[in-house]
């Protein structure tokens, strides 16, 4: 990265979808090609039909593979080789098949240190299965493609909010089962190290959410979510909570945290979508990949109508660029650091400010 400008890989999502618009409207502002050098991995022939589609002045050069990508071009490199029926917002197996060979192809490119980041078109996940491939989603194929064993999380970025999940696409009934001391506990180390890592917040607040409501505190904040904040706290760890969500998000408390634990899908995603001005990003944290995705994306069935809204997916480009250069100067001095010749003091003050207030009960009155 050094002697280069970022190189953003980009997949180009579903083929029937709206990938191929985003991607163009997005570098037909020139600057972006001053930020980055794109390589588009997806199909020179589908790029072609979208933009003859479109009627867009689009231009591209089609590379044979990534290491050739030049500077202040789209590069397109060919995911494969197949034909590839296009049939504008219908997503079917095919189309799905393609968005999961160019993702693949991408991702057996990063272990080659080609690229520093990578940037998703969106793909319809209960389409994708019909392609006869098990796809849950860019998180579980990710962790599977270049995880290495490790397991990585969710976060939703805003100008506002890091939203963090604890439970990833659960069904409502499996959530409670799911939520351990164990796993709170790893997510919020995850979450703690991706604000220190990814954002550069060097001493990052974390705010846990509470599965229950304020008015009935259960089983899973008495037993697993406040103990793993206890034990968060003891490795230095600044995490709060359990806050009761509708409190949390309704009084404005978010504002003061650096990030925030959900504890289900719908808990982060609903305020955040509700806060956000139509930029928001999904970004994959924890994982040795940088990899970013528009949050808010253009239904699929607007294909080739020239309407979508290209926003979102410039700010996920942002982002990677971001991340991938935070990554990198805070992974330098780690290499070889100094001693440390002092211990710190640890300020206790924001423990008071944000401690939840004990409830308690009625006790009689003296005689």
């Amino acid at each position: 990265m050094e002697n280069r400008k970022t190189r953003v890989a980009i997949t180009h999502g579903d083929t029937n979808g709206v990938g191929y618009e985003l991607i163009f409207k997005t570098f037909a502002e020139p600057a972006m090609l001053e930020l980055c050098t794109p390589i588009v991995y997806g199909s020179p022939k589908a790029a072609a039909y979208h933009r003859n589609v479109l009627d867009m002045q689009a231009n591209f050069t089609i590379v044979g593979n990534a290491n050739e990508a030049k500077e202040g071009r789209v590069n397109m490199l060919a995911s494969f080789d197949e034909e590839v029926k296009i049939e504008m917002g219908q997503p079917n197996a095919d189309s799905a098949t393609a968005a999961l060979k160019a993702l693949t192809r991408a991702t057996a490119d990063f272990g080659k240190e080609i690229y520093d980041a990578l940037v998703t078109a969106p793909v319809v996940p209960n389409v994708a299965n019909k392609s006869g491939k098990n796809f849950a989603g860019e998180l579980p194929f990710l962790e599977e493609a270049v995880g290495n064993g490790q397991k990585g999380m969710t976060i939703l970025v805003n100008e506002k909010l890091r939203i963090g999940t604890a439970t990833e696409a659960l069904p409502m009934k499996d959530v409670a089962k799911a939520i351990t001391k164990e796993l709170v506990a790893e997510k919020i180390a995850t979450l703690h190290q991706s604000l220190r890592r990814d954002f550069r917040i060097s001493n990052p607040r974390v705010a846990v959410l509470a599965l229950n409501p304020s008015e009935a505190e259960g089983q899973e904040e008495k037993e697993c979510i406040r103990p793993a904040i206890i034990e968060m706290e003891k490795k230095g760890i600044q995490a709060f909570g359990p806050f009761a969500a509708d409190e949390f998000f309704g009084n404005g408390l978010y504002e003061s945290f650096d990030g925030v634990l959900s504890m289900y899908q719908q808990q982060g995603s609903t305020p955040f979508r509700a806060l956000d001005l139509g930029n928001g990003v999904r970004f994959v944290a924890g994982l040795p990949i940088v990899c970013t995705s528009p949050d808010n994306v253009p239904a699929i069935e607007t294909a080739g109508k020239g309407t979508a809204d290209e926003n979102a997916f410039r700010q996920a480009i942002y982002m990677a660029i971001d991340i991938a250069r935070n990554r990198a100067s805070f992974d330098e001095p780690m290499k070889n650091p100094l001693p440390k010749l002092y211990h710190e003091k640890r300020d206790e003050s924001e423990k008071v400010r944000f401690a939840i207030p004990k409830k308690h009960e009625n006790k009689p009155a003296a005689e």
